[in-house]
């Protein structure tokens, strides 16, 4: 029995999202995506300071997962899982910004790594609230949470970090 001729008031939706959380998951697995990306060129240096080296393995290992999850809900909420037109996320670096860090040795590099990356988890945080604030998904709204409250955990950790070195 087709059900797709009774009208898209009958049909039940697959899900109870809004655009607040399209938007969210859109604009956030770029960002987290760029974050793995970043973290990536920092363990593969050598000469790093180990508490920055732990950092970037921190943030690896949390924003893969999460990047899976956005990923799903998207698909989930029959969203494409890229946003239209390439819009540009608060935080993100340009590709002159990464091919300085790639290029970046020893303690320039952790400078360089924290300074961007405390811009990048900023621009996080401010996507993060904002879901918060407008999101309908429980779901979307609780990583938006945590997103937001380990990323301000973290911005503190970075400029201790910068700070010392």
């Amino acid at each position: 029995m087709d059900h797709s001729s009774t009208g898209p008031s009958s049909a039940p939706a697959p899900a109870d999202h809004n655009g607040t959380d399209t938007m969210f998951a859109q604009g956030m697995i770029p960002h987290h995506a760029q974050a793995v990306e970043m973290s990536e060129m920092m363990l593969k240096k050598q000469g790093i300071d180990a508490k920055v080296t732990a950092l970037a393995g921190r943030i690896k290992a949390a924003q893969g997962p999460e990047i899976d999850r956005m990923t799903g809900w998207l698909q989930r909420w029959n969203e494409p899982t890229q946003m239209p037109g390439g819009h540009a996320m608060s935080g993100m670096l340009g590709d002159d910004e990464l091919k300085k860090l790639d290029a970046a040795a020893g303690t320039e590099a952790s400078r360089l790594f924290l300074t961007q990356m405390i811009a990048h988890h900023e621009g996080a945080v401010e996507m993060a609230n904002a879901e918060v604030r407008g999101g309908k998904d429980p779901e979307a709204i609780s990583l938006a949470k945590d997103v937001a409250a380990s990323q301000t955990d973290e911005i503190k950790e970075m400029k201790e970090l910068l700070a010392g070195l």
